[in-house]
């Protein structure tokens, strides 16, 4: 059903959002409104996000600054710290214009049309993720008067401080979360992520209370406790079976292709990462993720990754090999298929998490073993998500738990280490909490013409095109953050 619902509903909401809102109002043939349960199914596939922005931010620019993948290709410009400002403003670019613009809506008409509290929360909470990887990637951002050109007539919105956005973010999940109860919301199975199912979004809004709490742990120590601790006490993930993610499909519309799925059909130039491949000696999941590009081997012996930050040249003068054929790529055969799932927040996550609290502040139990060793298991067992190639055995998790277990005088660093792990393909992710944490320790590199100095960056750029069309606001923007370079920090990663 989750599979092939929503295939005519994304459908029925592109045709109906290709006519302007004026011609909607005044076209008796057309209805005066789409109906609200198609607008989540295309914000949460607009969210989960198109080629265009998961080829440039998510994978060209995040996935090799964390050494998930590796390329000698010159336009992978997060390879090698250099600076494509259309590639580094792609997200911002794509969000605003379509699932910021319909959540924003989606909000008014609720209230319009008197529709149940519970479908609000679910829209709020939905809202909530969409800003925060926005501001988590770029920073100082459009927030209270985004998506306001048809509501409101803005059509230059202002740029809210972080620290602001963060504040009614967690104010927002706060609120949202407590107004679900268990039963199925009106969505139904318009929402392709939990069919309206209300106990898994009060779960995910919780979840993500505890990901935004722990953001905060460089900036503001004791916040960070607090919103960790209410969203322990909430009640976050519990299985597998809470995972927030997208199921795609091969269409028929673009969109419900996954995004990071047409990037693998475009696109063979990437490589797994000399870096990741070491984290993941010895780890069931490498046959899984990897196999060697020359032969589609997945032996263990097989499965190279490629040093980040070289190109051809570089790489025949260290190696003496002219292309990277030998070397691993994404496993063609399970992971990088146009229908696969897109994971916004997983279980797994959840149980590093509550490791983490329970290492620094005694939460959760007070003890990160078990936490630890759950969130190993449930992120490879989560796995199969893609399909019965890619079952592991319980049997081979015990064997690597054993060989492997929890360190409690190296906590931190395991933990983040196994959070990078399970956060591949989720670059955005990645990329966020390794910034939060400093973990896993990963040696940049210094490319010649990089533009940070060969340092690993701090966030992307803003679009070229708001420097004209909306300077006033833009310019307030980096006199407060600082300016609009690859190495400026957000305001929750700090020194």
């Amino acid at each position: 059903m989750k599979k092939s619902i929503y295939i005519l509903l994304i459908a029925v909401v592109l045709s109906a959002c290709d006519q302007g809102f004026d011609e909607l109002n005044v076209d008796p043939t057309k209805p005066n409104q789409v109906n609200v349960q198609n607008k989540l199914t295309s914000t949460q596939l607009y969210t989960s996000g198109e080629r265009y922005e998961n080829w440039r931010a998510n994978l060209i620019y995040c996935s090799t600054m964390m050494q998930h993948f590796a390329t000698t290709a010159g336009y992978w410009s997060g390879d090698k710290y250099t600076w494509n400002q259309g590639y580094a403003s792609s997200m911002i670019d794509r969000i605003y214009g379509n699932a910021v613009k319909t959540v924003e809506d989606m909000l008014v008409q609720i209230d319009e049309e008197g529709l149940p509290e519970e479908m609000k929360s679910i829209t709020r909470i939905m809202r909530v993720f969409i800003y925060h990887r926005l501001t988590d990637l770029y920073g100082d951002v459009p927030y209270s008067e985004a998506g306001k050109a048809v509501i409101d007539g803005i059509l230059t919105p202002k740029y809210d401080a972080q620290s602001e956005i963060y504040a009614d973010m967690l104010k927002e999940l706060e609120e949202a979360t407590a107004a679900l109860g268990d039963g199925t919301s009106g969505f139904g199975a318009a929402d392709i992520m939990f069919q309206g199912d209300q106990g898994k979004w009060r779960r995910f809004g919780y979840s993500m209370m505890m990901r935004l709490g722990f953001r905060l742990i460089k900036v503001d120590p004791a916040a960070s406790q607090q919103w960790v601790t209410k969203a322990i006490a909430g009640g976050v993930m519990e299985s597998n079976a809470d995972i927030a993610y997208i199921q795609h499909t091969p269409g028929p519309e673009g969109i419900n292709r996954n995004g990071n799925g047409e990037v693998f059909t475009a696109d063979g130039s990437m490589r797994m990462s000399d870096t990741f491949i070491a984290v993941l000696q010895d780890d069931p999941r490498l046959p899984i993720l990897a196999a060697r590009r020359s032969d589609n081997s997945t032996a263990t012996a097989d499965l190279k990754g490629l040093p980040n930050g070289l190109d051809l040249n570089m790489l025949e003068e260290m190696t003496g090999e002219e292309n990277t054929d030998l070397y691993a790529e994404p496993n063609r055969n399970i992971i990088t298929g146009e229908d696969a799932p897109m994971f916004f927040q997983t279980y797994a996550e959840v149980e590093f998490m509550l490791a983490e609290a329970a290492e620094r502040w005694g939460l959760a139990g007070g003890d990160p073993a078990p936490h630890y060793n759950a969130g190993v298991r449930a992120a490879m067992k989560m796995l199969e998500l893609y399909g019965e190639a890619a079952i592991i055995d319980d049997a081979d998790i015990d064997t690597y738990l054993a060989a492997y277990p929890f360190d409690p005088a190296n906590a931190l660093e395991q933990i983040n280490t196994q959070y990078w792990a399970a956060t591949f393909l989720n670059e955005y992710e990645a990329f966020a909490n390794w910034r939060r944490s400093g973990l896993p320790n990963l040696t940049p590199v210094n490319y010649p013409g990089n533009v940070t100095n060969g340092t690993i960056p701090r966030r992307l750029t803003y679009s070229t095109s708001e420097q004209s069309i909306n300077k006033e606001n833009y310019d307030a923007a980096v006199a407060a953050q600082g300016p609009d370079l690859l190495t400026t920090r957000v305001w929750w990663d700090v020194e």
